[in-house]
């Protein structure tokens, strides 16, 4: 490989690994997204232009920030040909020039500080999710709006407006005070969590799962563990390392479902599950964790299972009980209900799941006609159980899901 090829992708290393933490510091000290990462792409071609000749520096990071700075400064100025105004912010940004080692040291405070603004609970939940992706995970516009089905002009368009909203309500580029940690935190979480989500499961199209997206979401969670090692961050990376853990044995080689009791479990990743539960035990141990903890407790119950029979059912039903009193959802009742089901059997589910419906709670949700209909299923109750397939298949939006209901379906028509 030639010397200038050596460069090009020692580079391209250094985009991957620095061009987030580049970006989150020039954000900072610009205070304009937009300014922020038309100097990161303009530092990245100064250097792709003298490095090969100069050689590359010994802190790269700090170089490609001061670099960046002082771009958007010259921008800044010949702008202010047209207008004044900008003469002024240019004067501004020039007089707080600081050393490169000082730029270095507050790097990582930089990136916590865009996580919490892209999370700001000002932000509509879209642009919240819309503006993590794109600035701190760096995925493009139209990555973004193929991951949640959206038209790419709907995205850019939430982009756009959440960044205006940060500008126009001055919305501080900083980690919240002590005494507002835990409600920013909340909305923090919620987006990875959202992220995770989408990835694990996706919400509509032909695919079940987006392993870029959890990836995405894993390392999101990664990165705030690190830079703020609070206990309900640890239980959220806990819950995601258990929920992916098991990734590989939850569709086909052609992409079908496969459910929880028909997967082999020697498929599942034992390496995320004991790092997952792990985090999940300390997380617990600190008394002073969330709903988040509780869920990867779950999840630890059954990665730690050898087959479904051998489930601590007991277990998951009194922490699912925790979960409730913690957060009071008609989603976590329903998985209650079928941990009861798997404890104390389906008659006792059905009655659970038939008092949601009966208080109106998730009669649009799939899920929870296809959870009825299983319990009937199992209990020989064929009529219920195709009414309550044929529900579940008209309100189900994926495509691996509306196949393996479809399939469920045909097998009690054909009986």
């Amino acid at each position: 490989m030639s010397m200038p090829d050596i460069f090009q992708v020692r580079l391209q290393e250094i985009y991957q690994t620095e061009s987030r933490r580049v970006l989150a510091t020039l954000i900072r000290l610009l205070g304009n997204f937009d300014l922020a990462e038309e100097a990161l792409h303009d530092a990245f071609a100064v250097a792709l232009t003298q490095w090969p000749t100069e050689g590359i520096p010994d802190n790269p990071r700090a170089w490609l920030v001061s670099t960046g700075r002082f771009k958007a400064i010259d921008q800044l100025r010949r702008k202010a040909r047209f207008d004044v105004s900008y003469e002024d912010v240019a004067e501004r940004l020039q007089s707080e020039l600081t050393t490169e080692q000082e730029e270095a040291h507050s790097i990582e405070d930089d990136r916590l500080r865009l996580i919490f603004t892209c999370c700001h609970p000002s932000l509509a939940p879209e642009a919240q999710l819309a503006l993590t992706l794109r600035e701190v995970c760096g995925l493009t516009t139209e990555e973004i709006a193929s991951a949640f089905l959206a038209a790419t002009p709907t995205v850019a368009q939430r982009i756009v407006r959440a960044k205006a909203k940060i500008r126009d309500a001055r919305i501080p580029y900083e980690v919240p005070e002590a005494q507002q940690l835990p409600e920013r935190l909340d909305s923090v979480l919620h987006v990875i969590y959202l992220i995770f989500n989408e990835g694990y499961s996706a919400s509509a199209g032909d695919k079940l799962i987006r392993h870029d997206l959890s990836a995405e979401a894993i390392r999101l969670a990664r990165l705030l563990c690190q830079l703020l090692p609070e206990p309900e961050v640890e239980g959220l990376l806990a819950l995601l390392l258990l929920q992916d853990a098991r990734r590989a044995a939850r569709v086909s080689a052609d992409g079908e479902l496969i459910l929880l009791e028909q997967q082999d479990r020697a498929l599942w990743d034992q390496q995320q599950i004991r790092e997952g539960c792990n985090r999940v035990l300390r997380a617990l141990a600190s008394r002073r964790f969330g709903p988040y903890s509780l869920q990867a407790a779950i999840a630890a119950v059954h990665a730690e299972a050898d087959t479904m029979e051998n489930t601590d059912w007991p277990q998951i039903v009194g922490l699912y009980d925790a979960l409730l009193a913690m957060t009071p959802s008609p989603v976590i009742e329903l998985n209650r209900a079928v941990a009861v089901a798997m404890r104390d059997g389906p008659e006792q589910g059905l009655q659970l799941i038939d008092a949601l419906l009966a208080r109106d709670a998730l009669t649009d949700y799939h899920l929870c006609h296809a959870a009825r209909a299983d319990l009937y299923r199992r209990l020989g109750q064929k009529e219920e159980a195709r009414a309550a397939y044929r529900r579940a298949l008209e309100l189900a939006q994926q495509g691996p899901e509306q196949r393996f209901l479809a399939s469920r379906l045909a097998e009690l028509e054909s009986d």
